[in-house]
């Protein structure tokens, strides 16, 4: 069983009224900074802000009368679930979704809120395929898979025809965020049928980088305790069907580190505007570790999802300012003597720094028993701004550091 060109031509004609064909532009300013020049396919446009939406309706289609009328049923804790539902309503299927029980209740009701019945069972996505595949037996529906099945990847490769007519400039690298591989096979198999010389590249995160281990004829990792940003592709093991198209198609996988991901979701959301999850930035994050490498290159890649917590972008944004220093955190010694503080806080304010927090410590960190320890978070235009601050607050005899 594979998946052809002609596969996905028809799943493209098929999905056409019920996806957006969403834009690919080219980002003058990120082609600026990494001197890449970069083409950007916003799929978090999509009206459940995932690319899912396509594979899942080309599956759906696919349905007979009767696996219509009994349902449909999928294991998924965030895109995929969401797409299917969506799409499921749309055609009068019902859709079951089971997700673990550590789910997000904001993804868990966005689910519901599109018509699925959303079962919550197992802390594990083993246990929740196991129960799953148990479930869709004793109920007699049809499972769609989230990726290792042929007509998912068929409607994921239509992104790749779409950005092969799009692009502006011919393009020398597609760059593809893998999980379990439906989104990179679909794409690869459109390329290299109709742009052979395209290079198609996917990228995992470090923290489980298991399609880039099995691509790269290496061990695989022990499971990670620790999470990742990039939940949307943190997936342990790529699909049978995935990986052979991977390794048939493929030319290359890269791995990007939380930081990198961090840093492209706060670069896409202060200069395109636009919100991504962790997965849609992967590629983004690739050009950014490894600029040397796509240098002078016109390079494609997916803003795949922009399904992220709001809790989690908060952070993401607020460690991104103090990254560029324009939220940074300055401990100060002051004299215990009346006045010595609002001695400070008047030279903060007259250089034009805004004190956002205070905490004020005499028992810990000051050198003598006669000082306070003062942490001031401050909001700044940057680095050379910050070391203003300091330059002035040691002129006045204060001592002061950042702290890191």
């Amino acid at each position: 069983m594979t998946v052809s060109v002609d596969d996905i031509r028809r799943a493209r004609k098929r999905i056409a009224s019920g996806i957006t064909s969403t834009p690919f532009l080219r980002s003058e300013t990120l082609s600026g900074v990494t001197g890449v020049e970069l083409y950007l396919k916003f799929e978090n446009q999509q009206f459940t802000a995932s690319f899912k939406e396509r594979g899942a309706l080309n599956r759906l289609l696919d349905f007979t009368p009767a696996q219509r009328r009994r349902g449909a049923i999928a294991m998924s804790a965030g895109n995929h679930a969401q797409a299917l539902a969506y799409h499921g309503g749309r055609l009068g299927i019902s859709t079951t979704i089971v997700m673990p029980r550590s789910t997000p209740n904001a993804k868990v009701e966005q689910t519901r809120a599109h018509g699925a019945e959303v079962i919550l069972h197992g802390n594990q996505f083993d246990e929740t395929r196991g129960f799953t595949l148990a479930l869709a037996r004793e109920r007699d529906l049809t499972l769609v898979h989230p990726y290792d099945d042929p007509a998912v990847i068929a409607g994921q490769g239509t992104l790749g025809l779409e950005m092969l007519e799009d692009a502006p400039h011919s393009l020398d690298v597609l760059l593809v965020p893998i999980g379990g591989g439906g989104l990179i096979s679909g794409i690869a198999v459109a390329t290299k049928a109709l742009a052979p010389g395209v290079q198609i590249i996917g990228v995992q995160s470090e923290r489980y980088p298991f399609a880039h281990h099995a691509f790269h004829g290496l061990t695989a990792p022990q499971i990670p305790n620790r999470g990742t940003i990039a939940e949307g592709i943190a997936v342990k093991s790529p699909g049978l069907l995935t990986m052979e198209l991977i390794r048939r198609h493929v030319d290359d996988i890269v791995l990007v580190g939380e930081q990198d991901i961090e840093q492209a979701i706060f670069m896409l959301a202060e200069i395109e505007k636009t919100v991504v999850e962790g997965a849609g930035a992967a590629g983004v994050a690739a050009v950014l570790k490894h600029r040397e490498r796509f240098e002078g290159q016109h390079v494609g890649t997916i803003l795949c999802g922009g399904n992220i917590d709001m809790m989690m972008l908060s952070s993401v944004l607020q460690r991104g300012m103090a990254r560029s220093h324009r939220l940074v955190r300055l401990r100060v010694e002051v004299p215990d003597v009346p006045g010595a503080l609002g001695q400070v806080t008047q030279l903060i304010g007259e250089l034009d720094s805004n004190i956002l927090e205070l905490s004020h410590q005499r028992a810990f960190g000051a050198s003598s028993a006669r000082a306070a320890s003062v942490d001031f978070v401050l909001q700044l235009r940057g680095e050379e701004q910050a070391e203003q601050v300091l330059d002035a607050l040691s002129a006045r005899g204060f001592e002061a550091s950042l702290v890191r």
